[in-house]
């Protein structure tokens, strides 16, 4: 049985101004994570990627069709059943800059959800120092603030605390697009360690292919609300069949100039085409 199961969703937003229509952001979405599972989630920016992620979190209300989470119907869970869930469903999110309290110390950052699950005061210390151990940062980051931390720091005090309920999925969300590359690779290793260690399941949502061929075992691609492709990471990645994804790939960054440009050149090509995606059609 899949960890998590999104079956046929549907979403809709309520639209403003006079006489206000809904906005269709999600038609049809069915995926499935396994346990331990690394799902990676790409698309462009206002392809609803982002949107599936909040449905799972309890965010977003969908229209119609269901959400599985280890067996259980959790689509329109609410209130304190959904406050429950938290042990199980945690999230990383895409700013470490503003994800984080600035007012308060990691200890504190990292105790609240410890304690709103009535963990004792001396077992959350223990917690914390493992934590902290986890994601690689100094023993005494407990006692400091978030500002006193870089970019790639803070990233990894939000995994540790995504980390702290010891949850079976967690929902990550652009989680280094707003970091330099150097500092992306290191958290994404560290991402894939904890996996290793823990058996953690991840909802990888990300713009970038390479970054989820880092991260995923399995990918979905996301156009305009549709699943358009989905396979193993290798496959689509390398080999993508829809004309959406192989514009994606196309439009990921390489390291050597001569493959770059002629990368841009076939792109130039295929947009000058219009090759519809099957999402599309």
């Amino acid at each position: 049985m899949a960890l998590l199961e999104i079956d046929d969703l549907y979403l809709s937003y309520p639209g403003h101004g006079f006489r206000p229509r809904s906005v269709d952001v999600l038609h049809g979405i069915s995926l499935t994570a396994g346990r331990g599972e690394a799902l990676g989630l790409v698309g462009e920016s206002g392809s609803g990627k982002t949107t599936i992620g909040r449905a799972v979190l309890g965010l977003a209300r969908p229209s119609s069709g269901r959400i599985w989470f280890d067996g259980r119907d959790i689509t329109h869970v609410t209130g304190k059943a959904r406050r429950a869930l938290a042990r199980d469903i945690q999230v990383v999110f895409q700013d470490p800059y503003t994800s984080l309290n600035p007012s308060l110390t990691i200890g504190d950052i990292l105790a609240e959800p410890l304690t709103v699950q009535g963990t004792s005061r001396d077992q959350a210390r223990q917690r914390i120092r493992d934590l902290l151990d986890q994601v690689q940062l100094p023993g005494d980051a407990h006692h400091r603030l978030p500002r006193e931390f870089s970019g790639g720091q803070r990233q990894r005090i939000a995994i540790a605390r995504a980390l702290a309920l010891e949850p079976k999925l967690i929902v990550c969300d652009e989680p280094v697009s707003a970091l330099d590359l150097s500092t992306q690779a290191r958290v994404l290793d560290l991402l894939l360690d904890i996996q290793r260690r823990t058996g953690v399941a991840y909802l990888f949502i990300s713009h970038d292919l390479a970054v989820v061929r880092h991260v995923s075992h399995r990918t979905a691609v996301i156009h305009r609300g549709r699943i358009v492709e989905t396979g193993a990471t290798a496959d689509v990645t390398t080999a993508p069949q829809d004309p959406y994804t192989q514009r994606l790939l196309l439009a990921a960054p390489v390291a050597d100039p001569a493959a770059q440009q002629e990368r841009r050149r076939q792109r130039r090509i295929r947009d000058a085409g219009n090759l519809p995606s099957r999402g599309d059609l």
